[in-house]
């Protein structure tokens, strides 16, 4: 990809250029790679680095009794929590599993608790929204 648009930009400058063009020519070769590289960096490594410190915090504020998915996809409840493994209950026989916690892919209760209080927002901002609409009414 990069080769194709090094080959463009040749095509676009042509192949008859001065010695002064040429030095104008690859500096705007850099000045592309520089802006190609801030892209990608902008578009792949910032959001993967705030997922993996979302990750962490989230894996980091687990909490007895909360209801977790591992990344095999067993959902199970937390026991006990120790420095790098939890033990989880699973099933209706209760069931206790020891994982490390890196394999925890998501915290049910706290996905819960969260959703829950955005709906309540929602249902608050909608609540003013025809506060202010029933008094416009009135005023007329």
């Amino acid at each position: 990809m990069i080769l194709d648009l090094m080959q463009a930009i040749t095509l676009m400058q042509g192949t008859t250029q001065a010695a002064g063009q040429t030095k104008a020519g690859s500096t705007s070769y850099i000045v592309l790679m520089v802006v190609l590289v801030a892209v990608m960096y902008f578009m792949m490594i910032r959001p993967q680095k705030k997922r993996q410190k979302e990750e962490q915090e989230m894996r980091a504020s687990l909490e007895i009794g909360d209801e977790i998915i591992t990344i095999g996809g067993i959902v199970g409840k937390v026991v006990t929590i120790r420095e790098e493994d939890i033990i989880i209950e699973t099933g209706a026989d209760r069931n206790k599993m020891k994982i490390q916690r890196w394999a925890v892919n998501t915290n049910v209760t706290k996905t819960e608790q969260h959703k829950k209080e955005v709906e309540k927002a929602r249902e608050a901002a909608k609540e003013k929204k025809e506060a202010k609409k029933s008094d416009k009414k009135s005023d007329k």
